[in-house]
């Protein structure tokens, strides 16, 4: 106990002695994948643990100092061997250890965290990186076309928070993202809704990029077949500046006449040697 009371000292202005103050333990974050599809890596983890040390507990993310609580005065991580995450890795959570200063004010608090009432909390932080779990894309450096929570292959894709540079604090809430702690994540002042519409968004547009990209190349393979080396080559420069409702349209002209001589019209006599992957 004088090893615990040493470590909660250290955060307030005077020695304490046990009586004074009401100790908890709290499971802040852990490496499975959450309501919203993400999780913590294990180096987040590890990162998460030192900087929450001498946070502050609040409720529902309101940053009054009216609602400060509890603080932590220690974390460790805990594996627990009998467990597995969502995608079969050995389960780690992040542990902290609170106080609080037993007050008249608190009694009620104090009493319903021994009654289990108060018992989720979220925590808030900033992650570097977020890495999609199918492809590998840091989705703050570039947009891939996997949407959190669709299957591909035998993968369902998550985005992984690792990189994290600070953690500001803890809540108590009602329902945490985590199923087994809880987190809602705050990424430089923006909420996870409006993060989720706007990667949505660049999911699709990635995606209809691929798209674009092979119906290009399968339109140019087309037009590499004419036996006329000045035809191929206009009908590549041509393709080279459709968008995608026009290749998709050429494609299938191609397509219904590749048995026979394209009845494209194009002006201009350049050379391409048949077969040539133009542009």
């Amino acid at each position: 106990m004088n090893e615990v009371l040493e470590k909660l000292n250290r955060f307030t202005r005077r020695e304490h002695k046990a009586e004074e103050v009401y100790l908890f333990d709290v499971i802040l974050c852990d490496n499975d994948i959450d309501r919203d599809m993400e999780r913590f890596s294990e180096e987040a983890l590890a990162q998460l643990q030192k900087l929450f040390i001498g946070k502050t507990g609040i409720f529902d993310h309101d940053a009054k100092s009216s609602g400060q609580t509890a603080r932590i005065f220690d974390t460790e991580l805990v594996q627990d061997t009998q467990k597995k995450t969502a995608d079969g890795r050995a389960y780690v959570c992040l542990k902290a250890h609170a106080y609080m200063v037993r007050t008249a004010a608190n009694a009620d608090l104090i009493a319903e965290i021994e009654g289990g009432i108060k018992k989720e909390v979220s925590v808030s932080c900033r992650a570097g990186q977020r890495i999609c779990s199918v492809c590998g894309a840091d989705r703050y450096e570039s947009a891939c076309a996997h949407v959190q929570g669709r299957t591909y292959g035998d993968k369902t894709c998550h985005f992984i928070l690792s990189d994290i540079t600070d953690a500001y604090e803890w809540s108590f809430v009602a329902v945490p993202a985590q199923v087994q702690a809880g987190v809602t994540k705050h990424f430089a002042g923006r909420e996870v809704q409006e993060m989720a519409m706007e990667e949505e968004f660049a999911a699709q547009k990635a995606l209809l990029a691929q798209v674009e990209t092979q119906t290009r190349a399968e339109v140019l393979q087309l037009c590499g077949r004419e036996k006329s080396g000045a035809v191929s080559k206009a009908l590549c420069l041509a393709a080279g500046k459709m968008d995608l409702q026009e290749l998709l349209e050429f494609k299938q002209e191609l397509l219904a006449q590749k048995d026979g001589t394209p009845q494209v019209q194009l002006a201009g006599e350049v050379g391409c040697d048949v077969g040539e992957y133009c542009c």
